[in-house]
């Protein structure tokens, strides 16, 4: 009994609890207890954390932690690698750093897999200095780094564009007997394209690099591998590689043998440098491969990007004429960097909409592409703009095509940024978000909250009532407070 008012009483604030319900006494303490209980032992905790990981409520984690605790269910090795993962995915770094010293509490030991996402979290969170204290607590704790350690730490410093660190690593490697594998020149490309300032030469290095990969070699992958794969951790989200997202799509999304082509083609849309992006692509012709679906996308978001729209839309047609499998990604990519364009917003383009449109309904896609239709008509909140997006709003509605929790998030907190107006589009979404219980990410939250609390709205209006109850409930999840110790 007293053991239940613990659990009653330590979770009165815990998030997670209060998305399962209140706990009331209807019966025996003991019943509710095992009515309202989720988890009760390792095994059913590692499902609860995995499940949680996969529907990207990573703030929840801490809390499932606590519960586990509170039941007097002692977590396991392979919890504290769940708890990791989740709060590397989430790019949580305060919590991922909580549970290592919670590991160390429990008289657990950190293995070299846990020390290798520790430091992918600080590379996901930019977080370069600290990736390298981690490597200095290994040796100093005599666990010994795996390649995978190093190449790790490589791309974690290329994130941050450290190229002094990153060559420093590569050192070390070749020191040790280690060569260098498609992930380490993956960071190599990565941490010359993320340099700042950038050098002239940054083109031609990334070229070079590319054409120095081809003879890579295999480190040391299996054992590292194996323990990943247990938990679903593939090498391309380990190492924050921008194909991270895309590698267990089906359909020839993803060539992983072209993972040096995907890293530096990703870097020319990003610095739209036209000419290293076709000179790459006649190198990959030259070495008889062809294109997979990702490389495809850089191409057109090079092309788009540099306002050359209607290459863009060349490649575009290029693929959808050629019978291969229709992607998403292509009709999203073909919106979104429409709208990057400075000089026109996306509703000056009625041509290439409409023409993307009728391939998009004939290939049974249409329902994405109303929302990439409304991210570019928000971009410059023109009047016409905002009214074309309100307008597509609600024949989404009508047709029966509804916004997902990350569609709504996005379309909100774009349209909360909008600064003149009567703000209707940003609200129609929210309420269209309400209407189906949807309630959105804390930054679309607090952006329209925001926006809301800068406008002439009297303090007792029921949508600012309501917006602040939901922003305040979400805002104990989402900072870092004397619960939310510091990085250490």
């Amino acid at each position: 009994m007293r053991k239940l008012l613990q659990i009653f009483a330590g979770h009165r604030n815990a998030p997670l609890l209060r998305a399962l319900g209140r706990r009331y006494f209807a019966g025996s303490p003991e019943e509710v207890y095992a009515k309202r209980n989720y988890a009760n032992n390792v095994s059913e905790y590692n499902t609860v954390i995995n499940s949680l990981s996969a529907q990207r409520r990573h703030f929840l984690l801490r809390d499932v932690y606590d519960d586990m605790m509170l039941d007097g269910v002692q977590p396991s090795r392979d919890i504290f690698h769940s708890l990791v993962v989740g709060a590397m995915r989430g790019a949580r770094l305060h919590d991922a750093f909580f549970f290592r010293e919670q590991m160390k509490t429990l008289g657990l030991v950190p293995d070299v897999a846990l020390y290798n996402f520790l430091i992918s979290t600080c590379g996901k969170c930019k977080y370069s200095d600290k990736a390298i204290h981690i490597l200095e607590e290994m040796k100093k704790n005599e666990v010994k780094p795996t390649g995978q350690t190093y190449i790790c730490l490589l791309n974690a410093c290329a994130v941050s564009g450290r190229t002094d660190h990153v060559y420093a690593i590569v050192r070390d490697m070749t020191a040790a007997g280690l060569g260098l594998n498609k992930f380490c020149y993956a960071g190599l490309i990565a941490a010359h394209k993320n340099k700042i300032p950038l050098t002239d030469d940054t083109a031609s290095k990334i070229i070079e690099l590319v054409e120095q990969s081809k003879g890579w070699s295999s480190i040391e992958a299996s054992k590292d591998m194996a323990e990943n794969v247990m938990i679903g951790v593939s090498e391309e989200e380990l190492y924050n590689l921008p194909t991270a997202e895309y590698v267990h799509r089906r359909g020839g999304f993803v060539n992983r043998q072209l993972t040096v082509y995907h890293v530096a083609l990703h870097a020319c849309a990003d610095l739209r440098n036209v000419e290293a992006m076709e000179t790459l692509l006649e190198m990959l012709k030259k070495d008889g491969k062809t294109p997979d679906v990702f490389l495809i996308m850089q191409t057109m978001r090079c092309y788009l990007h540099s306002g050359n729209l209607d290459r863009g839309l060349q490649i575009f047609m290029e693929y959808i004429n050629s019978g291969k499998p229709a992607m998403i990604e292509l009709f999203v990519v073909r919106y979104r960097d429409v709208t990057l364009q400075k000089c026109t917003p996306l509703c000056e383009y009625p041509s290439s909409l409409l023409i993307i449109s009728l391939i998009g309904d004939s290939y049974g896609v249409a329902r994405n592409l109303p929302v990439t239709l409304i991210e570019g008509a928000m971009v410059g909140y023109t009047p016409k703009g905002m009214e074309l997006a309100q307008d597509t709003l609600v024949k989404m509605n009508a047709r029966g095509f509804f916004l997902s929790v990350k569609m709504g998030s996005d379309l909100l907190l774009i349209a909360a940024g909008e600064k003149t107006g009567g703000y209707t589009t940003a609200n129609y979404i929210w309420d269209l978000m309400q209407a189906r219980k949807i309630t959105p990410t804390f930054p679309a939250v607090e952006a329209y909250y925001r926006g809301l609390k800068e406008r002439e709205i009297p303090e007792d209006d029921a949508r600012l009532i309501y917006v602040s109850r939901v922003y305040e409930n979400l805002l104990p999840r989402n900072r870092t407070g004397p619960q939310r110790p510091s990085v250490g």
